[in-house]
């Protein structure tokens, strides 16, 4: 899994948002916010962490339950991939 190129993670006026470019427009028209665990977790899949390195990032930096961890990470995997901004491999 790895983030597609045609998708870029900004700060705008104190919030971090995922921008479309280029042709990335057609499936996301707009921004995707996210908040701080989405942002860990968007740097670590730009890094090339897989699912359980997520958890185990959630795990680590949070007092979250290993269980929960998976569920949120799945969650948001699955919302980025809806959107195109993962191309799994």
């Amino acid at each position: 899994m790895k983030i597609n190129k045609n998708f870029a993670l900004r700060k705008v006026a104190n919030t971090w948002v995922v921008l479309p470019l280029a042709e990335a427009t057609v499936n996301l028209n707009g921004m995707l916010k996210l908040n701080e665990s989405g942002v860990l977790l968007w740097n670590a899949l730009e890094k090339g962490s897989d699912r359980q390195e997520l958890v185990s990032i959630l795990t680590s930096e949070y007092e979250v339950s290993e269980e929960q961890a998976r569920a949120d990470v799945d969650e948001f995997l699955f919302k980025l991939i809806k959107v195109g901004c993962i191309d799994e491999q």
